[in-house]
């Protein structure tokens, strides 16, 4: 590796020019990818929800639809409106009561239930179909329109006004993130570093690999909203100690070196194999993502995956030749070391091992509890802003027409109106249903068939499905629209076997079956991979189950805190914190494990090899594990999306938790298994003859 960083050095200018040039076609990449705003599209797609939506789409040229509620306007104005959200591009089609009857019909005369489901004392409601999905481009493009040409008395809501209000707040926030999370990053490093300015190169680094991750995005067509949020904080916090280990290695090699070329070639060669070692645990942790059914695993899997890898490479390459060639400006900005060396913690750790050993045991029973109890939820719009307008038109759909979810049914064509004007009663009576509507059932009871326009018939009759849709009292995601749902799924398949409930409700309970087994395979997998990692790089049967047990330990907590505060939490919280927090925070536990094997190699007695250990480590893990918090917390606080709020909030907190877990619980396992973990573990004693200093990380823990 020493013949790449002389390379390096040799070629810094063209390397920083090739760097910043590869910012074009990254920025071309970022702003040609589409962000896909709709979590429940990454559901499988051979379940009955999403095959039921491409027929629907199909056969219909119906995908997402909307209420709107108009306010105290007479139903000649009301016209006009529908009149001018039918010229929208990508509405499909405009029901109003004037889809049953002429609007000269009086619409008292209608019979009252059909009366009811159009009005609501001085509101009317119309319904308005899209002719793509929910979340795809044409149909927010049509929300923003409808929003224009309509007035202030007009609500419009629904998923897709959600998904719209979403992809505006998401874009606004978007630099926010950025620049909160690099100023407070900042901050901390020119506390903890040696020279205020070198912090404003780990920046320009660690930027020039983020653009490159997100620019590389463009080859997957399109990426979550979520992931394009946590890839910039994560792929930060994630990835700055790999500048701040080139940083600290490049000093120690101008002891030895002083020419400051030949000096940062040999730091360069130290830290690719550190780096690289270091990097596979955080990698695994990402990849594992990827298994999941649910297909926003493998979204994010990759994207966060790609970005240490970017982290790496301008690790070992930008980054050097920023330095070089800027340092005589970060040697003036040097300053003394702000961080003591915390011997006196050091000690106070070790003389009360046991004591921590016991907390640490103690909070075990809690933080499970809180773990497996905290409450999560799977609706987008329950933590979104209540002035928005999509959040403030499906208030008032619940308040005046008592609806907070609507199911479409896709039964047979063949069905006659009699036959489905039978199941639609019996679905009635089940609990929580509002309405059904069905242009069949209406044809065989109150309203004759003649006065009903042949287009409005056709458009919910296509082919070998006819379209139905049942009002449900109950919200997205809750035990209660779930058993709902699953009694009118069953009652359909009375009458018609091949039936579909489809709509955002039965979707959402597909995704909290198919995630709640995803989630549990994804953690034991991430877990086993680490294992594995870890039993490799020590040679160790013990130690593979002490240090995933301190940072499982850890996240725990971290996940058992939100139960305690009260904190409801996204679905996707376990996973995420599951797999980032162990595949990022590992190394934390994996830093002192290689000094304390160093020191026992070393001929040390265990008391003093571990005190040693943990003095080595304690700044090393702070600096990590605040340049993670400080990149996640401003994001955690400042974000109003509240799925990108708790994530950065746990994300946050987890850094602090496992350094607090990493310093204390695992130095006292140390001490107290010292000699199960030197039988089972290759390298602990002077006579096994391995030099573990050439293992996973060590120069990391020897510059420490």
């Amino acid at each position: 590796m020493l013949k790449f960083g002389e390379t390096v050095v040799k070629n810094k200018v063209l390397i920083l020019i090739i760097a910043v040039l590869m910012l074009i076609p990254s920025a071309f990449g970022y702003l040609n990818t589409r962000v896909n705003y709709d979590l429940l599209s990454y559901l499988p797609e051979d379940i009955e929800t999403m095959k039921g939506q491409d027929i629907l789409k199909d056969e219909f040229g119906k995908g997402g639809f909307s209420f709107v509620i108009v306010e105290g306007m007479p139903d000649k104005d009301v016209e006009k409106v529908k009149e001018k959200i039918e010229s929208v591009d990508h509405v499909a089609q405009v029901l109003w009561y004037d889809s049953l009857a002429d609007i000269s019909v009086p619409k008292e005369i209608l019979p009252e239930k059909y009366y009811d489901f159009f009005n609501s004392g001085d509101t009317t409601m119309m319904i308005v179909f899209f002719d793509d999905t929910t979340s795809a481009d044409g149909t927010l493009a049509a929300i923003d329109t409808m929003r224009e040409i309509t007035s202030e008395q007009c609500f419009i809501s629904g998923m897709s006004a959600i998904t719209t209000d979403m992809k505006h707040l998401s874009e606004s926030e978007t630099i926010m993130y950025a620049v909160v999370a690099v100023v407070l990053t900042s901050l901390v490093l020119a506390v903890t570093m040696d020279t205020f300015l070198i912090p404003l190169f780990f920046m320009l680094s660690i930027g020039l690999a983020i653009a490159w991750n997100l620019g590389t995005n463009f080859f997957f067509g399109e990426i979550s909203f979520m992931t394009q949020a946590l890839a910039l904080v994560l792929q930060l916090g994630v990835t700055m100690d790999y500048s701040i280990f080139l940083w600290h290695s490049y000093k120690e090699q101008q002891k030895t070196y002083p020419d400051k070329n030949e000096a940062m070639a040999h730091a360069i060669s130290v830290t690719v194999g550190s780096v690289v070692s270091s990097s596979f645990t955080t990698v695994a942790g990402f990849l594992a993502m990827c298994f999941m059914s649910f297909k926003i695993g493998l979204d994010m899997g990759i994207v966060m995956a790609k970005g240490v890898i970017f982290g790496v490479i301008s690790c070992v390459t930008a980054l050097p030749a920023m330095i070089l060639i800027f340092d005589k400006a970060i040697e003036k900005t040097s300053h003394k070391d702000f961080i003591p060396e915390f011997h006196h913690v050091s000690k106070f750790i070790i003389d009360h091992a046991v004591m921590f050993l016991t907390i640490g045991l103690v909070l075990l029973f809690p933080a499970l509890y809180g773990y497996k109890n905290y409450d999560v939820y799977y609706n987008l719009d329950s933590t979104m802003p209540a002035y928005l307008p999509s959040v403030t038109a499906n208030t008032k759909l619940s308040e005046e027409y008592g609806m907070n979810s609507t199911h479409m049914l896709l039964a047979s064509s063949d069905l006659d109106a009699k036959t489905v004007n039978k199941m639609l009663n019996e679905m009635k009576e089940v609990d929580g249903v509002e309405f059904t509507l069905s242009f069949n059932s209406i044809v065989g009871t109150a309203v004759p068939e003649e006065i009903i326009p042949e287009e409005a018939k056709a458009k919910l009759k296509s082919g070998d499905w006819q379209l139905m849709m049942i009002g449900s009292d109950y919200k997205v995601a809750s035990d209660e629209v779930n058993a709902q749902v699953e009694k009118l799924a069953q009652i359909a398949r009375n009458y018609d076997q091949k039936s579909m409930l489809i709509g955002e409700a039965p979707a959402t309970k597909d995704l909290i079956e198919i995630t709640n087994h995803d989630f549990s395979t994804v953690s034991i997998m991430s877990i086993a991979v680490i294992f594995l990692i870890i039993a490799f790089t020590f040679r160790s049967v013990t130690l593979p189950f002490i240090l995933v047990a301190v940072i499982e330990l850890a996240i725990m907590i971290n996940l058992g805190m939100a139960y305690y505060l009260g904190d409801t939490l996204p679905f996707v919280a376990s996973v995420v914190i599951g797999t980032i927090q162990l595949g990022a925070t590992v190394d934390y536990a994996i830093l002192m494990t290689t000094r304390y094997r160093a020191e026992r190699h070393a001929g040390k007695e265990k008391h003093e090899a571990v005190s040693i250990a943990l003095l080595t480590s304690i700044k090393s893990v702070m600096v990590s594990a605040l340049g993670f918090f400080a990149a996640t917390i401003g994001v955690a606080f400042s974000s109003e999306i509240g799925m990108i709020s708790s994530l950065c909030m746990l994300l946050s907190r987890g850094a602090i938790v496992s350094m607090i877990i990493v310093l204390t619980v695992l130095p006292s396992l140390f001490l107290l298994l010292d000699k199960f973990i030197c039988k089972t573990s290759a390298g602990f004693t002077p006579e096994a003859g391995n030099h573990p200093e050439q293992v996973y990380t060590s120069e990391r823990s020897a510059l420490s």
